[in-house]
């Protein structure tokens, strides 16, 4: 059983930056993050594979970063130049090694953190 553990949201003005953090149990094949704003389905934002290959969404390519620590099990996602449409509840996913994992499918994982929320305001 993954444990994640979310931290790093919080409200901030558009142009701003965030940085999330996801304390894992341990690392599997796909450690990823997703979004999911009110009344909209949970959309994929970035995913990175064990051999740290990743995969963005268009809508935060170039000012999303996804990254792992080294030395901990933590995985990050550096949010620069955030949008009111970035607004919403942020997971943490973990899963192992599934056919074109790229396309950051919610079905994939098999554990999520509990989300922590992000309000961008205009």
């Amino acid at each position: 059983q993954v444990q994640l553990v979310e931290s790093g949201g919080g409200s901030v003005q558009a142009g701003g930056s965030l940085k999330l953090t996801c304390s894992a149990s341990e690392y599997t094949y796909l450690m990823a993050w997703f979004r999911q704003a009110p009344g909209k389905e949970r959309e994929g934002v970035a995913v990175m594979n064990s051999d740290g290959i990743t995969s963005y969404s268009d809508s935060v390519e170039g000012r999303f970063a996804i990254s792992k620590d080294l030395h901990k099990t933590n995985l990050y996602l550096q949010m620069n130049n955030l949008k009111p449409e970035d607004t919403g509840m942020y997971y943490c996913a973990a899963g192992g090694l599934v056919d074109r994992w790229w396309h950051r499918r919610p079905a994939d994982y098999n554990y999520w953190g509990q989300g922590t929320r992000v309000t961008v305001s205009s």
